[in-house]
């Protein structure tokens, strides 16, 4: 239960005002179908997170605990300081209106958005560090989740109004929290 629970509040942290939460906003204001738009976000994450625990698992059966917990630790550390650099959409990454189904459309922009975001590496590192896959991704997926249909569902108007910089400084310390208590054998 503490990846799971761990894995939610990280994510959910991380993802506020992030590339992919950015992208909720651009979807919701431009494919007006939000319940679709919720809808292709899960599949997304799921398949995205799966994919990436797996990785995690992957690479935890070839490391010792030792080294494990040495590389966890500093790559939570460096998820920290890079949550600190607020994400940008560009327009050329904004999927326009009338490109398919809100679904296939969400689902694809959401999945391509996620490769080689911090939250897809968290998620490998909460896998690597938890040996509880199932609830690492059952917890990220939380997490997005919990970030992006807000985002969706109340749009522009909720990102005018969240303390996003606060919110990003919260996330980083709760990572570099997460990698000091990593590297010293505590969590």
């Amino acid at each position: 239960m503490d990846a799971f629970v761990a894995s939610t509040l990280l994510v959910a942290l991380a993802e506020i005002g992030d590339k992919t939460q950015l992208l909720s906003f651009v979807l919701a204001a431009r494919l007006r179908r939000p319940w679709a738009i919720i809808a292709g976000i899960l599949v997304a994450t799921v398949l995205n997170h799966a994919l990436a625990g797996w990785v995690g698992t992957f690479i935890a059966d070839f490391m010792s605990p030792e080294t494990l917990r040495w590389v966890t630790g500093v790559v939570f550390i460096a998820f920290g300081l890079w949550t600190l650099k607020p994400d940008e959409l560009d327009d050329d990454e904004a999927p326009q209106a009338g490109s398919g189904s809100a679904f296939i459309t969400t689902t694809m922009a959401f999945f391509l958005a996620e490769m080689g975001d911090k939250t897809q590496f968290a998620t490998i590192a909460l896998a690597a560090k938890y040996d509880a896959l199932f609830w690492v991704v059952a917890g990220t997926t939380l997490g997005m989740m919990l970030a992006n249909v807000p985002a969706v569902l109340i749009g522009e108007k909720l990102a005018t109004r969240l303390p996003l910089k606060a919110i990003r400084w919260t996330a980083a310390l709760v990572f570099v929290a997460t990698g000091v208590l990593t590297l010293t054998g505590i969590a």
